[in-house]
């Protein structure tokens, strides 16, 4: 019964989006008002991460059964939205009740589709792991399509999918799909890792990607310590997350404040990790600049309890800098554009492991023929810059009907500028005067 008064409370007060070109000088301002649900914060951040759009500000309020978000926005050359297809399409997504995130509940494995197979991998990470991974897709007559891989903390997953070699569509045969799992199984359990790569078969639905690593490296525990933050912390300790979590009694919240080096799709990877860890933000402010980012979130848990011991404190600390680290390291970042081809991404790969790249993080897509793939690399050990020697290598083994471009240097990035972080926007100086306290308000 409270279900169905739920549904019809939302239907008689439906999604009301505004979009504002005239309020900011330089942003794009999204206003989203609609009726509190749960995963509904995470819906709209996914709904504008998805199209490539940077969140400069946003404000957050959710308390009293109503939700009101705020949203400055530009994409990433720092312009404006003023495409009217891009514009409804956001007010037609948001204003629909029917946008769908899929549960935290999903399992880990192969997922058929009419267009491709869907496999899903974790594992510990190695040098030479993802080439690996492509020779034995390749060889069972494979083609990947779209992929998307990620490292962290000794820890690898991937969303990769597949087609048929022959018929360009989903991977069906049961005994065929048994000897992709079972292969890449040991691919992924290596020569002396006493933990085994994992891949089931999972439920047929809707699966968004950058979601669905997430939720595989918190089931892999990368926010443990293993080594990877160890490293984090030799190599770049001035950008490394600082996230506390503190009591506010008087309101019965929990208060978290983060400070980080601003990037892309932020945001989004903390507000997905807070929900599948099901936590509630009922108020929150989020400000960049100066290539840092601060945050700040008012929560408690989903049954209506703050964070309530040191463990669990300990945990969502954890949770959070993982959330943040998984895409922010010192990373050559390689973009490669050519024609599609059986094994192409095998060669790529086994060409990369040759030169002693290790690839940290890549994303591959496929469309109308054409492959746009991009790789994030380091040197086997992870600190050494890769040099222009190595990459002129590469492209001469690739060849030069396929370009491959350096989008990113990390030892040609300019020092940020110093800049005084803004401590609270919510509550004044509140953490910045007593950062260590339980938090009472007047």
């Amino acid at each position: 019964m409270e279900d169905e008064y739920a549904k019809l409370f939302r239907r008689m007060n439906p999604p009301r989006v505004t979009i504002d070109n005239k309020s900011s000088p330089d942003a794009t301002v999204i206003q989203v008002e609609s009726v509190n649900k749960h995963g509904i914060l995470l819906e709209v951040v996914q709904v504008l991460s998805d199209l490539d759009l940077v969140i400069t500000k946003a404000y957050i309020s959710s308390d009293g059964g109503w939700f009101m978000d705020v949203f400055n926005v530009i994409y990433r050359d720092g312009s404006k939205i003023k495409d009217k297809e891009v514009i409804d399409y956001i007010k037609k997504v948001l204003e629909s009740d029917a946008f769908y995130v899929p549960s935290v509940n999903g399992s880990v494995g192969l997922k058929p589709s009419e267009d491709y197979t869907a496999i899903e991998l974790a594992g510990i990470d190695r040098p030479g792991l993802l080439s690996e991974v492509c020779a034995v897709l390749t060889n069972l007559g494979c083609n990947v399509v779209n992929a998307e891989i990620w490292t962290h903390n000794a820890r690898a997953a991937a969303v990769v999918h597949v087609t048929d070699e022959k018929t360009g569509c989903a991977v069906e045969d049961p005994k065929r799909l048994s000897t992709i799992k079972k292969l890449l199984c040991n691919v992924l359990k290596g020569n002396n890792d006493l933990k085994t790569g994992k891949m089931t078969l999972s439920t047929p639905g809707f699966t968004h990607r950058e979601r669905r690593l997430h939720q595989i490296m918190f089931a892999e525990r990368d926010y443990e310590n293993v080594g990877g933050r160890v490293e984090l912390e030799e190599k770049e300790s001035r950008w490394r997350p600082q996230v506390t979590v503190l009591d506010c009694a008087e309101r019965d919240y929990t208060v978290i404040t983060m400070v980080c080096r601003d990037r892309p799709k932020l945001l989004f990877d903390i507000i997905c990790t807070l929900t599948d860890m099901q936590y509630v933000v009922f108020h929150g402010v989020v400000h960049t600049g100066n290539m840092e980012a601060y945050q700040e979130y008012y929560i408690r848990h989903i049954d209506g309890s703050p964070v309530s011991s040191e463990a669990e404190r300990e945990r969502v600390t954890q949770c959070l800098e993982a959330a943040i680290e998984r895409r922010t390291f010192e990373a050559l970042e390689l973009e490669l554009c050519t024609l599609d081809r059986v094994g192409l991404l095998s060669d790529i790969t086994r060409i990369f492991r040759e030169n002693s790249l290790c690839i940290k993080r890549a994303e591959i897509s496929t469309k109308g023929g054409k492959v746009k793939d991009k790789f994030y690399v380091t040197d086997m050990t992870g600190n050494n810059p890769v040099d222009q020697k190595t990459i002129d290598s590469i492209q001469s083994q690739i060849g030069q009907q396929a370009a491959l471009n350096v989008k990113w240097n990390p030892n040609q990035s300019p020092e940020p500028p110093p800049e005084e972080t803004c401590m609270s926007f919510l509550f004044g100086n509140l953490f910045k005067t007593r950062p260590f306290q339980t938090l009472k308000l007047a």
